[in-house]
């Protein structure tokens, strides 16, 4: 352009473009993502509250959880006794012959009650004063569930026929796991003390007892006023160990190929 002649329109500097249709295309789709949102929190709450408030009723939710505990319990029983009366109404000869041999490991299995004298250690924690005041290592003070298996052990290495914890019955499969501040069986916790029973020949289960290296260190420990672990040796005339009542199916990892 020269000097002193005017503009003309072309040589006007142009507005940048606004960028076409940004909103006009987000804005639906930020609806339809919203509207997906919506329908699928529908359909997994089914009805229900996503996020409920903090449960104030400890007490009463832990007791719905053992109810629905005990009917699980009780539908496998059922279930359980009617596979049972299916297989005795087969009339084979083969099928005959399994279940006898059926009969004669059901109680070395664990899976029949077993009743007889035997022996009773109860394990507890140190008293709330001693583990307030103690300068010892407040793990010396708590039973552990090496201790648990400890006892287990020798009762079985004394001949026990039957085992229990808590009263319930331990077979080959059962793992004893520690759960926080308490001991877990077959998918239930329990507070300690903890009352493990055999059934056996009671001098050799607590020969077996007394013997135990592990445990002889336990009981000094609960000898030690700054520690005081519980520990307790009962005989009893009679031990009721009843029937294993938790599931036999194993689970177990497969190798990749």
């Amino acid at each position: 352009m020269s000097e002193g002649s005017a503009p003309r329109a072309d040589d006007a500097p142009e507005r940048p473009r606004r960028p076409w249709g940004r909103w006009r295309i987000g804005t639906p789709a930020v609806v339809l993502l919203c509207g997906a949102l919506f329908v699928v929190s529908a359909t997994d709450s089914e009805g229900t509250d996503l996020r409920p408030g903090r449960y104030t009723d400890l007490a009463a939710l832990t007791d719905s959880e053992n109810d629905k505990y005990d009917a699980l319990q009780q539908r496998v029983a059922d279930l359980d006794s009617e596979v049972e009366e299916l297989a005795e109404s087969v009339n084979d000869r083969v099928v005959d012959r399994f279940n006898r041999r059926i009969e004669r490991l059901e109680d070395p299995a664990g899976m029949t009650p077993h009743t007889g004298p035997g022996v009773a250690v109860t394990l507890s924690d140190a008293p709330e004063e001693v583990i307030n005041e103690t300068t010892q290592d407040l793990n010396l003070l708590v039973v552990h569930q090496q201790d648990i298996q400890a006892v287990v052990n020798a009762m079985w290495k004394g001949g026990a026929s039957a085992v229990t914890v808590q009263g319930q019955r331990l077979i080959t499969t059962t793992g004893i796991k520690c759960e926080g501040n308490s001991v877990q069986l077959q998918g239930v916790p329990y507070p300690q003390p903890y009352v493990i029973e055999a059934v056996g020949d009671q001098t050799e289960l607590v020969r077996a007892i007394t013997d135990d290296d592990y445990l002889q260190i336990y009981r000094e420990q609960a000898a030690i006023p700054d520690i005081s672990v519980g520990w307790d040796l009962q005989l009893q005339a009679q031990v009721t160990a009843p029937a294993y009542d938790g599931l036999t199916d194993l689970s177990y990892a497969q190798p990749l190929r």
